[in-house]
């Protein structure tokens, strides 16, 4: 039985943001996660925004995280190569009464120490010229941003990775193993693992983790489901993140620009008693894109190509704050019912921007817990991102083919990736070993094409790199390969 110091229940991007802030520390680390890759659940469906903090409500958890990460991302993706753009984002007014709702959503935003400007309808048609002619005005946060959200839990694996933290993928957590009121180690579909400390990033799965160590009976996560559209970057752009007046239970129909050049649509709200339903509904999508036209109009549905959905970690957990009578709230904190558990759940939308700081937090509760934490002394922040074919200059092009012909082969022609990229991919400290791996990490299949163009090189290739068969090639892991047999050996 392999020994740890610390477990991590969770590949998504608060697990990953927190494996590489204990990956500081003279620690051995494990992460566990139940899925083929890391980041497959909430972190691979949302909005990719790093939100200034105006909207969370005052004295929450929600918006003390989010105020404390969003200045962290600008070292982070200096020290960690992670696409971001810090653009600044509107919300959008439409009419005199909406315009009417800004002073409150500015006050709300000063009471989060987060700067705005109120600016008036002919300023908003500058910054945006597609925006609907009845703006009346809009709330600007320059301190919004547009991320990639899957390198934002890639990046910082592999960086925690490079730093001692041991990866284990398709490993499904069944129970905690204990010894009296202390949760000693984890039992797993792989074997069995000793520890101090679990950590439980477990996203909408963190209730069920909790409620079989007999902790927080009557936490609940209500899982709530977001429809989107991409739009084809060849028939619309956009750089600006758009916002509408929120109401109280959303922040609305955005539209947005991306730091891949599509423009995503999207989120409504839906609740759902399914963990694993990501079905996307015709009456979702009439409703998301009727929200969109409404601050941009002449969106025209031929430029979508794809739709998805994705599912929020929303909790049933009250803010205790004295500022704040009731609000759903993030829960980070070492349970007190049992010894050795850290819960961090209900982390909903502002997630993905908190996570740096709900890693340091994570830190800091280990410490007052009792844990001695030493610094490493060879410790390295620097995670070198790799070539992006299609972002580089013809000089720099030219330049890497000499060095290595692999990236002279085009395998998806929409975005330009080359066989190098892949290869590379397959062949990184977090190794990519299906389709959807390397999708998420090149953005390769999410053109128009939606891969039928590159889908059957890309499973020779992982065939030919993994040293397996192109019939155990799969989309997302096992139960979803691609191929049967050839077919020359079906019977005449």
């Amino acid at each position: 039985m392999k020994t740890y110091d610390i477990i991590i229940i969770g590949g998504g991007v608060v697990g990953c943001m927190t494996a590489r802030a204990l990956s500081r520390y003279n620690l051995k680390v494990l992460m566990i996660e139940q899925e083929s890759d890391i980041g497959m659940g909430a972190s691979s469906a949302n909005s990719a925004i790093i939100h200034s903090g105006h909207d969370p409500m005052p004295g929450t958890l929600k918006a003390e995280m989010n105020r404390l990460a969003n200045p962290m991302w600008d070292q982070l993706i200096s020290e960690l190569g992670i696409p971001f753009k810090r653009s600044g984002a509107y919300i959008v007014a439409i009419g005199e009464e909406e315009f009417g709702c800004l002073a409150a959503l500015s006050e709300r935003a000063r009471q989060n120490s987060v700067k705005t400007e109120v600016i008036n309808a002919n300023e908003m048609r500058k910054k945006e010229p597609l925006i609907n002619p009845a703006v009346s005005g809009a709330l600007f946060t320059p301190s919004a941003g547009m991320v990639d959200p899957f390198s934002a839990c890639v990046a910082p694996l592999e960086n925690a990775i490079q730093n001692g933290v041991k990866v284990m993928t398709d490993t499904e957590f069944i129970s905690f193993i204990t010894n009296g009121r202390r949760i000693v180690g984890v039992h797993t579909n792989r074997g069995d693992f000793t520890c101090r400390w679990v950590v439980n990033a477990a996203g909408i799965y963190s209730d069920e983790i909790m409620h079989t160590a007999g902790v927080r009976p009557d936490f609940k996560i209500n899982p709530r489901r977001g429809e989107y559209y991409i739009l084809d970057k060849t028939e619309i752009e956009m750089n600006n993140i758009l916002f509408p007046v929120p109401s109280k239970v959303s922040k609305g129909i955005l539209v947005l620009g991306s730091t891949h050049g599509n423009v995503l649509v999207g989120p409504n709200t839906q609740q759902t008693p399914d963990k694993e339903d990501k079905s996307v509904t015709g009456d979702g999508l009439n409703e998301i894109w009727q929200g969109a036209q409404k601050l941009i109009p002449s969106l025209n549905q031929r430029a979508i190509i794809a739709v998805f959905a994705g599912l929020r970690a929303t909790g049933n957990a009250l803010c205790t704050s004295s500022k704040v009578d009731y609000h759903h709230d993030f829960v980070i904190e070492v349970a007190k019912e049992v010894e050795g558990l850290v819960n961090l759940a209900g982390i909903e939308s502002p997630g993905l921007t908190a996570a740096p700081a709900i890693a340091e937090r994570v830190v800091e509760l280990l410490k007052d817990a009792g844990e001695l934490l030493t610094k490493k002394q060879d410790w390295n922040p620097i995670r070198l991102a790799r070539p992006r074919f299609n972002y580089m200059t013809r000089k720099e092009q030219e330049e890497l083919v000499a060095r290595d012909a692999h990236y002279g082969r085009i395998v998806c022609r929409c975005e330009m990736v080359t066989e190098g990229e892949i290869v590379a991919e397959i062949h990184a400290p977090l190794p990519a070993k299906t389709y959807d791996a390397i999708k998420r990490r090149t953005w390769l299949g999410t053109g128009r094409c939606l891969g039928s163009f590159d889908m059957p090189r890309v499973v020779e290739i992982l065939s030919s790199e993994l040293g397996i068969s192109v019939s155990e090639v799969s989309k997302k892991g096992t139960g979803s390969e691609f191929l049967f047999r050839p077919t020359k050996e079906v019977d005449a």
